[in-house]
């Protein structure tokens, strides 16, 4: 049985705005094993990065309210100091954010950014550059240590990419969340990133946690998939078992909303409406509104999570009474 390296319960975060609080996110109950990848997908502003942040205590703005427990080894880290969040970081869990041009630094050679994380482990320097060479090799990039005398912007998006995983790597983190690492990407690249993230599940046990609107990517690298809807997980299991046997009826429309490939299959399906922005923790299912199989208990008692199958939880009415399908 797979070690569990982090663990979310309850997980709730609200934000403070004009005439009250959003909700971001709320009562998520998620875990990683280690040397798994899970797959966190939804639309755009459906929580999932606000999640990866929580986790690191990066939490934009200071104006949160967040509630819930986020155990990693057995610890919760929302008892930890800003002090303690920081020997955390990057030794324990790394993250990959979503525009790497943003997260490294144009004034230093991506070399030198990589070194100075290995370098807090007290390691000479001659073996530190070496570890950045070998890094840079780890994870594909050609000519490597040519590379790690570059500047950021002498390398193209795909090579940042690269040196923002070699990055994350340095310090051997048990845990690496990878916010959306694909963006902007041509195909031919996404291929070869996808590549590299699972031989580091093989090759190092790291433990993964992939945020991504692309139920491609998800098919593609995942053990587990966490589906997310207006800030809630509204379906989670086995990959196999999401792909197979989708129950929530949101799972069921993206599902038909991806391309399969031949002009003779028609348009494709669209989820009508958009994400809302939920203001007012009122009772309902919060994709009701866009719901072609809403009943009348969806919009005034709220859901919650029901056993569908051998670790598949849903949130719906329809799956716990052992029904529906879009």
């Amino acid at each position: 049985m797979s070690e569990e390296l982090l663990k979310l319960e309850h997980l709730s975060i609200d934000y403070k705005v004009k005439g009250g609080y959003l909700s971001a996110v709320n009562d998520v109950n998620l875990k990683v094993n280690r040397g798994e990848i899970l797959a966190i997908v939804g639309e755009s502003g459906c929580g999932k990065s606000t999640v990866a942040h929580s986790i690191m205590n990066l939490l934009p703005g200071g104006n949160e309210s967040v509630e819930g427990k986020i155990i990693f080894k057995g610890e919760d880290l929302r008892t930890f100091s800003w002090a303690e969040m920081e020997k955390i970081r990057g030794r324990h869990i790394g993250m990959i954010f979503q525009n790497p041009l943003d997260s490294l630094n144009p004034v230093y050679t991506t070399g030198k950014q990589v070194e100075e994380a290995i370098l807090l482990d007290k390691v000479d320097k001659v073996v530190a550059w070496q570890k950045v060479c070998d890094l840079f090799n780890d994870v594909k990039m050609p000519d490597a240590e040519t590379r790690a005398r570059s500047f950021p912007h002498e390398l193209s998006g795909g090579m940042r990419q690269r040196v923002m995983i070699a990055m994350m790597l340095s310090r051997d983190p048990e845990l690496l969340i990878a916010d959306e690492p694909t963006t902007a990407l041509d195909v031919t690249i996404e291929a070869q990133i996808l590549e590299i993230i699972k031989d580091l599940k093989h090759t190092h046990n790291t433990a993964i946690m992939m945020i991504t609107h692309n139920f491609g990517l998800v098919a593609e690298v995942a053990d587990r998939v966490a589906v997310m809807y207006a800030g809630e997980v509204i379906e989670y299991a086995d990959v196999f078992e999401i792909f197979e046997h989708p129950s929530h009826p949101y799972t069921q429309l993206l599902m038909k909303a991806l391309p399969r490939g031949t002009k003779k299959d028609g348009r494709l399906q669209i989820i009508e409406g958009s994400v809302p922005r939920i203001l007012d923790k009122k009772p309902g299912c919060r994709f009701a509104n866009r719901c072609p199989l809403a009943q009348e208990r969806c919009f005034n008692e709220t859901p919650g999570e029901t056993m569908v199958g051998d670790e598949h939880v849903c949130r719906c009415f329809l799956a716990a009474e052992g029904k529906g399908a879009v």
